[in-house]
């Protein structure tokens, strides 16, 4: 064997599983989100907002465990959750603008 992995200390393992399960709990919060509210223009924040939050959450997760892991700084893991950032909003906007149009060719009453 090359190498040996040391357990973590009982901090960061705790910080760890916080993270993720606050993560894992913003993604399944955002989910239901999808399935109750009744309109697409209702649906489409929930999701948008909970997956955010759930990738930032798992982010700070593997920020923590690797610097504890490797005692140094890890921040490879902000570039995922910044990409996320500031491309999720812009997917939101993209599917609201194409529902605005397809609700508009219907006949709907939507904003102008």
């Amino acid at each position: 064997m090359t190498g040996s992995i040391a357990p973590l200390s009982w901090w960061a393992e705790a910080l760890t599983a916080l993270f993720v399960v606050a993560g894992a709990g913003f993604a399944a919060i955002g989910s239901f989100g999808l399935v109750r509210l009744p309109t697409f223009f209702r649906r489409i924040h929930a999701p948008t907002l909970g997956a955010t939050l759930g990738v930032w959450c798992v982010s700070l997760a593997t920020i923590v465990y690797f610097s504890a892991q490797g005692s140094q700084l890890f921040l490879h893991a902000v570039l995922i959750a910044v990409f996320v950032a500031l491309t999720a909003p812009v997917t939101t906007i993209f599917l609201m603008r194409a529902a605005l149009f397809r609700e508009r060719q219907r006949g709907g009453d939507v904003p102008r």
